[in-house]
């Protein structure tokens, strides 16, 4: 199994944070540069406990879809998603937020593992760790610019 943490304050409270990264708009312009657009679920608004939503986007290429699971959602605190249908042999990811100075320090651990045993390890190893870094770090963009940006 491969995963990873990413940390980063965002200016603002908690709760706002919490609510902007459940946001279905927010996250679809945050991945443009993969062309993600929601194929299933809801199209906009806040997800909540036990949506489900299908996520279709272009990586390496190739246009994936990954069906995720919201779940122990308990603002603000803390959500987490999962892959309930995708490319993955495994993916979950847990959002954290906690009251920091300059804001919420807000924290994303992914683990992850991708599909054909050995093959899949030597990929999540020399390559997926890092596009996924990558793509988490543009959604944490977006989600740092909706505070700081200029209509803020």
């Amino acid at each position: 199994m491969a995963s990873f943490v990413l940390e980063r304050v965002v200016p603002a409270a908690p709760g706002e944070v919490f609510d902007v990264s459940l946001d279905v708009g927010l996250h679809v312009d945050s991945q443009r540069s993969h062309g993600e657009r929601v194929a299933g679920g809801p199209t906009s608004g806040t997800l909540t406990e036990g949506d489900r939503i299908t996520w279709s986007a272009r990586h390496f290429g190739v246009r994936f879809r990954m069906t995720s699971l919201v779940y122990d959602v308990d603002r603000p605190h803390r959500f987490r998603d999962r892959q309930v249908r995708g490319p993955f042999a495994q993916f979950q990811h847990t959002h954290e937020f906690s009251p920091a100075p300059g804001g919420t320090l807000m924290r994303d651990e992914i683990v992850f593992r991708s599909p054909f045993w050995i093959l899949g390890r030597t990929v999540d190893a020399l390559i997926m760790r890092r596009h996924l870094i990558r793509v988490i770090t543009e959604r944490n963009d977006g989600i740092s610019a909706h505070f700081s940006g200029p209509d803020a």
